[in-house]
């Protein structure tokens, strides 16, 4: 059998929530940054950090406008704001040996081909797909022909159009997939999150499913972990006052620290199907539960009636179930006031 690559995670049923911190281009285009935000992404436990590896020629036409929420950062086209926080590939190797000495796992989501095959041969263990790429047919093919993992985000997507992509992949051998829900909006409005889509994807393509947060705050992405997501994957910067299209919806790193450690506080609670006792409420079964108890002293040979029992804490003696069994039995020994009722005090 293959052996697994050290910082290799399997996502899945019965693995653990697989985090991803979402660094992006929250770099700013500044490879000091960047390491810095893989620092801040192991301190906070993330599994994973993840970037965007693009040429921005190959992205965005020289006058491509804008979406609305980019308009925080100062130039005046897409491009030219893309270009300034583009990093090259020699970045990426570094980002790549940086995160391997920190033991987090390098991701980043690729945007053409060649940086798709630059980032298979430094060997990262799995590939993402931007919503935005659920079309793009020629990127999509290229990543499944690598046989590593396919992250696929699906904001903006229709169920027809994320069935073709899976049709693309899984025609190409690839059938290891996982799919994000996701709301491609920046911050996403409360009301327009529909984490039941999750349970729609789950139950039509019988995949691990998973959530991509871009909603404000730590509150959904652990909402999110609760109803089943397999990885979870929001946006980090060091200062959500930064200058750049992301930092805005982005959490900084104590908050990030806050969301990892709920949602690891969620899988240890989810525990098993099976109703049992568990072992500390073993230890206070005693202390809580009620039993009976002599209200008054009870003489030899005196047979019991109501007015001898009260039910009440520690449950050292018959408990309460068993009230209407006892009632007219005759008592072996003489019984004081507050002690316990045992059957083997009792004729």
């Amino acid at each position: 059998m293959k052996k697994i690559k050290r910082g290799y995670k399997l996502i899945g049923d019965g693995k653990p929530c697989f985090i991803i911190a979402e660094a992006g281009v929250n770099h700013n285009g500044d490879i000091a940054i960047a390491k810095k935000l893989i620092d801040a992404a192991k301190d906070a436990g993330a599994d994973a950090i993840k970037f965007q590896t693009f040429i921005t020629e190959n992205l965005v036409t020289s006058k491509g406008k804008k979406a609305s929420y980019q308009h925080r950062s100062k130039e005046k086209t897409q491009y030219a704001m893309l270009k300034k926080l583009e990093l090259n590939f020699d970045d990426f190797h570094t980002l790549k040996k940086y995160c391997d000495k920190k033991n987090i796992e390098f991701i980043s989501t690729p945007y053409d081909t060649q940086s798709v095959n630059f980032l298979d041969n430094i060997e990262v263990f799995r590939f993402k797909i931007s919503s935005a790429d659920i079309v793009n047919k020629p990127l999509i093919e290229s990543v499944a022909k690598t046989k590593k993992q396919v992250i696929l985000s699906t904001g903006m997507a229709t169920l027809g159009e994320i069935e073709r992509t899976l049709k693309v992949i899984t025609d190409l051998g690839n059938f290891d997939i996982v799919l994000l829900h996701c709301t491609t909006s920046y911050p996403a409005p409360y009301n327009q999150v529909n984490l039941k889509v999750m349970e729609t994807l789950k139950n039509a393509f019988d995949l691990p499913i998973g959530y991509s947060d871009h909603t404000l705050g730590i509150e959904i992405p652990i909402m999110a972990a609760s109803c089943g997501a397999k990885v979870i994957e929001k946006h980090l910067t060091l200062d959500s006052s930064m200058e750049g299209p992301d930092h805005f919806a982005s959490l900084e790193p104590q908050q990030y620290k806050d969301m990892v450690i709920s949602i690891r506080h969620i899988e240890k609670a989810f525990g098993e199907k099976r109703k049992e006792i568990t072992e500390n409420e073993k230890q206070n079964i005693f202390y809580m539960r009620r039993s009976m108890h002599a209200s008054k002293g009870i003489k030899k040979g005196s047979s019991i009636k109501q007015e001898h029992i009260k039910l009440v804490r520690p449950f050292d003696g018959i408990e309460p179930w068993s009230l209407d069994n006892i009632l007219g039995k005759k008592v072996k020994v003489e019984i004081k006031k507050d002690d316990p009722i045992k059957w083997k005090d009792l004729l």
